[in-house]
């Protein structure tokens, strides 16, 4: 038994959610042969890559957009990243470099006047001011080059004292956020776990890109460290937020449900979040 005549050569052809070889006349097989090895093999994953970079002139230089390639993309999508503030273009699969230049073309207009109002970064340098726990502090270095990293209170003025060479100044910083994030964070969750009644295992912080904490079917519980630049109602919500998926590991209304038990003011946090959890990423290192 024959399938019906077609006698155009195709590339790829779909028989059950397998692959045809390319190249294959379907006027020359049988049934039974699309049930041969050849016929059966699956059809590869193809994996979320950097496909190139575009260039568009932005204050008289060119301006780097980073463009990525995703398989579950429906559309094309330009954005400014939130964590380095750099324009990034996703395209779905099948869409080339010329298309994606026209689509850059066609919103140039949208991605200048993103760019002009993006805030601006603020480096761990002398003089920067930072808003630990929601309040500003600013950064200060002095002699001797030894002593440790810490908070004081001086003329009304809230100082981060840095020692050691002005060169180690950022990482100092960074190194100081982190120990003050994972401190305060292993106290909230400590405490939204016992009124929970729910034991977890390790706590670690980290620079995170999409996500601001999470929780492993383990009970390991992992956090940005940025949430220490937030009001401590938010790092507070996150802990409370993580340590509920030990009874509900989902967004049901159950798992709501034991939040608004331990945490009642979630969605003033949350609404925090939307609203300026963007800028935490501003600070330090993108």
């Amino acid at each position: 038994m024959l399938v019906p005549i077609r006698r155009e050569r195709i590339g790829v052809a779909l028989f059950e959610g397998r692959e045809f070889p390319a190249e294959t006349h379907l006027a020359q097989r049988g049934f039974f042969d699309f049930l041969k090895p050849e016929f059966l093999k699956p059809t590869p994953r193809v994996r979320q890559k950097t496909l190139d970079t575009l260039y568009v002139e932005h204050e008289g230089a060119p301006l780097a957009v980073g463009v990525r390639i995703r398989e579950d993309a429906r559309r094309m999508i330009l954005k400014i990243d939130r964590r380095s503030g750099q324009p990034a273009l996703t395209l779905p699969r099948g869409v080339g470099k010329v298309r994606a230049e026209r689509f850059l073309a066609d919103h140039i207009g949208w991605l200048k006047a993103r760019l002009q109002a993006r805030p601006a970064r603020i480096d761990f340098v002398e003089g920067a001011v930072l808003p630990i726990r929601g309040e500003d502090c600013r950064i200060t270095h002095r002699a001797p080059f030894r002593g440790e990293t810490r908070i004081v209170e001086e003329n009304g003025e809230r100082l981060l004292v840095v020692h050691g060479d002005p060169v180690h100044l950022p990482g100092r910083v960074e190194r100081f956020l982190k120990a003050e994030a994972e401190r305060d964070l292993s106290i909230a969750v400590a405490r939204y776990a016992a009124a929970l009644g729910v034991i977890f295992g390790k706590i670690t912080v980290k620079d995170t890109r999409s996500r601001w904490g999470s929780c492993s079917s383990r009970g390991d519980l992992a956090f940005s460290w940025r949430l220490i630049l937030a009001p401590p109602l938010v790092l507070d919500y996150l802990a409370a937020h993580e340590i509920a998926h030990r009874l509900e590991m989902n967004h049901s209304v159950r798992y709501w449900r034991n939040v608004a038990r331990i945490f009642p003011e979630y969605r003033t946090a949350e609404a925090w979040l939307t609203r300026s959890g963007a800028s935490l990423h501003l600070y330090g290192r993108p």
